[in-house]
């Protein structure tokens, strides 16, 4: 069997880490910043974030020529610090949390998935963590 590859993205953002844990993790702000791209939205995040707990978000193109759903169960939440999920393909997440007075690096790690290549997926998570630091700096 093939080993995982697992591939890093990560951003500094200009705010304090109690800011950023809520913008990353409340419905209403996922559905502004959740996007690799201007043409793309997410119309619809679920979450419940507690170990067990459940989360669902539906991306789309604005034109609404494609979409799919993005979902999975949490396995470990410590506040303002780690983020580990298991998504519906059973691929892991972990996301890190490191504030520091005014800023926060984010650092999130994902199982690759074998469909598409693995620059295309780093391009795209990166370009969603992008978008959320942008989000999180101009509100």
């Amino acid at each position: 069997m093939e080993s995982v590859k697992q591939v890093t993205v990560e951003t500094t953002v200009q705010a304090p880490v109690e800011k950023v844990w809520k913008y990353w993790t409340e419905p209403t702000h996922i559905t502004k910043w959740n996007s690799a791209s201007d043409d793309w939205h997410t119309p619809i995040a679920e979450n419940d974030l507690r170990p067990g707990g459940k989360f669902h978000s539906r991306m789309e193109a604005k034109d609404g020529s494609f979409g799919f759903d993005f979902g999975g169960v949490y396995d470990e939440v410590k506040v303002h610090e780690v983020i580990a999920y298991t998504l519906g393909d059973g691929r892991k997440v972990t996301i890190t949390f490191k504030g520091q007075e005014k800023e926060t690096q984010v650092i999130e790690t994902f199982d690759a998935e074998t469909t598409n290549p693995v620059e295309m997926q780093q391009q795209g998570w990166q370009a969603i963590l992008d978008n959320f630091k942008k989000y999180a700096e101009q509100s």
